[in-house]
Order: structure tokens, then C-alpha cells, then sequence
């Protein structure tokens, strides 16, 4: 468990991201650059960027791993912020736990490109593995927040167009509802160092470029979730997306996906980003490693 101080540490360090001045998108990229740049990668692991039809991509491989599973990977970061580059150290760290090779996906943001691009990319990306000669057995999706969102959206978007599913997903305190009408998003407000209503609608509106926030592959809380694989989802009970979490897990299940949800105590926003300073993020890490392998069996 993490002490006080832990945990103290890492909001403050999230406290001084948000902090920070950004009255562009591009100064907010910067800020977020910057702030996880000092997470970083193991010197066992292997990074190389290439391009997967087009799409940049970059695999980034544990020692050990099983060559033909893969583990495809979406940052989060609001669909505006955030790359590869912010989130290569948690990414090396669930491909290590689940013994496989990683592939981070850097989808077009927006505003410069708007729903549907991360979708489309997010599929091209996954077609392309799968004509490589992966197995959809063997690929799992996940990712956070953003990503988490996208993770599903990727999943109703092949189904829909009759694309074999992947093992499994893995959603990190996935967004599911760019309208923030859960709950805890005003319940959770002052818990939250992270996230806020302001970030949300921001991000939101970016994203869908004058689309209905409702569009189930943008919002994936409205898509039919019927057919998907197994699903992991895990959250902090200090964040205001937990009724996105819990929301999404619920109507999953009520379409006959197994889904595993987990709810972590006193967690915030995608605490596994941490996992180098917090216990409880490599803990979750190691779960979602174990969850992996059992469905790439």
C-alpha cells in the first residue's frame, strides 16, 4: 500500500501539471511532454517506431515476451494531449506484466482531427496487425482514459464491420460520456486532482467538432456493447470518472460481456501512470498482466 507521502507526491506533481499556463493546445502539449518525461523506460526494453500502414506506431518490447501476442495500446490524454512518448513507461510495464509485445498507437488528436479520425486510426492500426499474421487471439486491446473510451469504440467499430474481435480489453479509468452526467463527476470534484469539469468540456468539444456528444462511437456509454470480448476496467474511487467506469461496466455486462471491474480505494485517474512512485499502480499493473495472459491462453 501506498503511504501518505506517496500518494501526496504524486498529486502534487499532477497539481503542478494542471497548474501549469496553457492557453493553446500546443502549449498544452508541451506541459504534458514535459511532465512525464521523467518517467522512464526500463533500459531492458526495446523501442522502435515504425509505421503500420500509414498509421505511426512504435513497438515497444519486453525481454521474454511471446513474439505473436500483442498488446495494441491507446494513450488517453482527452483525445487533444499526450503521445506514445507521455505513456511508454506504463506501456512497457503492462507489456512486461503480460509477457508480450507492445504496440502504442500516436491517433491523430484533434482539434486537428476531430472524431472519427482516432477511431479510424485506432482500427487501421489493429487490420494491420492482423494482416501481419497476428492472431486476433492473440492481440488485446486497452487504454486510458481517452484511450479507455477508444478501447471500446475500436471494439464496436470492428464488430460492426465484421472484423474478428481481439482476446481481450483493458480499460484504465476509461471516459465514456464527453457530457461528464455521471454522478461522481460532482461528487468526486473535490477528490479529484486530476480531472475537472472545465478539462472535460474543453477536451469534449475538441474532440467531436460540432458532433452530437451522444454519437455512440464517440461516447461509447450509448454504444450496444452486445458480441465484445472480455473486459478489464479499473478505477480510483478519487476520480470523476468513476461513473463513466462503473456506467460502462453495467451496461456491458447487461449485453452479456464478461466484464471484470475493479474499484480501487483513495486511486486517481490513471494511477498505474505512477507506478514507479506508487505501489498500488504497479499492483494494478501486474493484474492486468495476469488478465492478458489468462484470455491469450
Amino acid at each position: 500500500m501506498a503511504t501518505s507521502q506517496q500518494l501526496d507526491a504524486v498529486i502534487q506533481m499532477i497539481k503542478d501539471l494542471v497548474s501549469k499556463k496553457a492557453d493553446t493546445v500546443a502549449e498544452m502539449r508541451a506541459n504534458s511532454a514535459e511532465a512525464w518525461a521523467g518517467l522512464r523506460v526500463a533500459d531492458d526494453i526495446a523501442c522502435t517506431p515504425i509505421d503500420a500502414d500509414g498509421m505511426s506506431a512504435e513497438w515497444i518490447v519486453p525481454p521474454g515476451a511471446v513474439p505473436e501476442r500483442v498488446l495494441l495500446y491507446l494513450h488517453g490524454g482527452g483525445y487533444v494531449v499526450c503521445s506514445v512518448s507521455t505513456h511508454r513507461n506504463l506501456i512497457s510495464r503492462i507489456a512486461r506484466a503480460a509477457g508480450v509485445r507492445a504496440l502504442g498507437v500516436d491517433y491523430r488528436l484533434a482539434p486537428e482531427h476531430p472524431f472519427p479520425a482516432a477511431v479510424e486510426d485506432a482500427t487501421a492500426v489493429y487490420r494491420w496487425l492482423v494482416s501481419q499474421g497476428t492472431a486476433p487471439g492473440h492481440i488485446a486491446i486497452a487504454g486510458d482514459s481517452a484511450g479507455g473510451g477508444l478501447t471500446l469504440a475500436t471494439l464496436v467499430a470492428l464488430r460492426d464491420a465484421g472484423d474478428p474481435l481481439p482476446a481481450a480489453a483493458v480499460c484504465l479509468s476509461p471516459w465514456v460520456d464527453l457530457e461528464g452526467t455521471g454522478a461522481s463527476f460532482s461528487g468526486k470534484a473535490v477528490a479529484d486532482p486530476f480531472v475537472c469539469k472545465e478539462m472535460i468540456e474543453f477536451f469534449a468539444q475538441q474532440y467531436l467538432g460540432g458532433r452530437d456528444p451522444r454519437t455512440p462511437l464517440a461516447a461509447p456509454l450509448y454504444a450496444d456493447l452486445h458480441g465484445l470480448p472480455p473486459l478489464l476496467i479499473q478505477v480510483g474511487t478519487a476520480e470523476i470518472l468513476l461513473d463513466d467506469a462503473t456506467r460502462a461496466a453495467d451496461r456491458a455486462k447487461a449485453a452479456g460481456v464478461e466484464v471484470s471491474l475493479e474499484v480501487w480505494d483513495d486511486m486517481i485517474h490513471v494511477w498505474q501512470l505512477f507506478a514507479p512512485l506508487l505501489p498500488e499502480g504497479q499492483q494494478a499493473i501486474e493484474r492486468i498482466g495476469a488478465f492478458v495472459r489468462q484470455h491469450m491462453r
